[in-house]
């Protein structure tokens, strides 16, 4: 999603607004584009009834504010306590006043709180093509807005983390009671810019302004409109996407597990994933350089961070990275990284030009040597870390690896084949 491209002025009126209107002020100035949205909304008992009236009012003054139609914005919306119902789907509706008129009707389930079992539905169900979902190779954004009050009463981490990996985006807004540890744990990242915990219902259309102000991605000029990118992010070729970083200086090494237990398959993932990782930066000589180091039982270095002036030179050179197997000298290749990758031999840019030195760890087990000493080194020697974990990675050397704040250095999935959704992670804390 992308930033804000409203002026100040209008969001000073936003905040003057009657707040069941104050959302659809965006007015034609102020265009969404293409994107499928799903509100996953929390009806369960704790939730009391003049409270819910709230929740109603909230979606009604966020739905005045979109663009709504066939080719815009679609919108659904489902609600769940111990089970979980479709309200309307993504292609039912074509106009806001025919959703209004669902939603006012909308009564609440008053149950218990299956949160896990509501993302499940969401994308299985709510985002498929026969609930009107556009197909994945349009490319249409995928939004989920899951709305509660309580703590889950089943496992919420797992299937949200399912639902990333299939491109999802989940916002993540907790009210009053709401367990902030599960909120983080089902929203994308950044989680600064998913999770919003408000102390009551009657607070909730705060999120709705923030959200709003993330929708609002292009601006109408006359009959035509153009489209900006927040301060850190370029407009591309196509005229509509924010994908890559500024341009900046950033000396970038990439430690990458070839153990035996990533296997030859796996392998594979984690070179398409390093492109495209290489695909939002800067590459060039004068912008962000990188290299690349395998690991396993010894270290290789296999191209340094001097050599290749051209994302395309970076990545052809990634996928002819051969894989090296044996074991996991995690410890081994991060005395590599500081002792030759950031030197200036190599291709790094002298101390004294200030340019931010980044090494990113990607590993999938537990080292089979002792990481602390030089992963303590490597942040004394003002390099920002950051770890990648992936299936049987130990979270407690992922963080000891990484630099602080944990939830902006640490990044983890379950399985290779789902490792992608950590990419917009990666991508608002890399960027210079």
């Amino acid at each position: 999603m992308r930033g804000l491209l409203c002026s100040p002025l209008l969001v000073w009126l936003l905040l003057l607004q009657p707040w069941e209107t104050q959302l659809q002020v965006a007015g034609p100035g102020c265009h969404t584009g293409p994107l499928d949205l799903v509100f996953v909304i929390d009806s369960s008992r704790s939730v009391r009834p003049f409270e819910f009236e709230t929740v109603r009012q909230f979606l009604v003054g966020l739905l005045r504010g979109l663009n709504v139609g066939p080719n815009a914005t679609r919108v659904g919306v489902i609600q769940y306590s111990s089970q979980v119902q479709s309200v309307f789907p993504l292609g039912a509706f074509s106009r806001p006043e025919d959703m209004e008129r669902a939603i006012r009707a909308l009564v609440p389930l008053a149950q218990g709180t299956m949160t896990g079992l509501a993302i499940q539905y969401a994308m299985n169900v709510a985002f498929s093509v026969a609930e009107g979902a556009r197909p994945p190779e349009e490319r249409v954004p995928r939004v989920a807005v899951i709305v509660t009050d309580g703590r889950p009463q089943d496992r919420v981490a797992e299937v949200a983390a399912q639902a990333r990996a299939r491109g999802i985006e989940i916002y993540a807004v907790g009210v009053q009671r709401a367990d902030v540890g599960s909120l983080r744990a089902m929203a994308s990242h950044p989680l600064d810019q998913h999770v919003f915990l408000v102390e009551s219902f009657d607070l909730i259309q705060e999120f709705g302004l923030q959200f709003q102000r993330r929708l609002c991605e292009c601006v109408s000029e006359g009959l035509s409109y153009r489209c900006l990118c927040p301060e850190g992010r370029q407009l591309q070729a196509d005229g509509k996407s924010c994908n890559r970083c500024r341009e900046g200086h950033v000396d970038l090494v990439l430690l990458v597990d070839g153990s035996k237990s990533v296997r030859p398959q796996n392998f594979e993932l984690v070179k398409r994933f390093v492109n495209q990782i290489v695909d939002f930066l800067d590459v060039s000589p004068d912008g962000t350089r990188v290299g690349l180091v395998q690991f396993s039982s010894r270290v290789r270095t296999e191209f340094p961070l001097g050599r290749y002036g051209t994302a395309a030179e970076v990545k052809q050179a990634v996928l002819a990275v051969e894989y090296m197997e044996r074991g996991t000298m995690t410890g081994l290749a991060l005395r590599h990284m500081v002792e030759h990758s950031f030197s200036e031999a190599q291709g790094a840019r002298p101390r004294a030009l200030n340019v931010p030195r980044v090494g990113l760890v990607f590993t999938d087990g537990r080292s089979q040597d002792d990481i602390s000493v030089w992963a303590a080194r490597a942040k004394e020697e003002g390099i920002v870390m950051y770890a990648v974990g992936v299936g049987k990675a130990v979270e407690e050397e992922l963080r000891e690896i990484a630099s602080e704040p944990a939830e902006l250095h640490v990044s983890y999935s379950p399985d290779f084949s789902t490792m992608t959704h950590l990419l917009e992670n990666l991508r608002g804390s890399i960027c210079p």
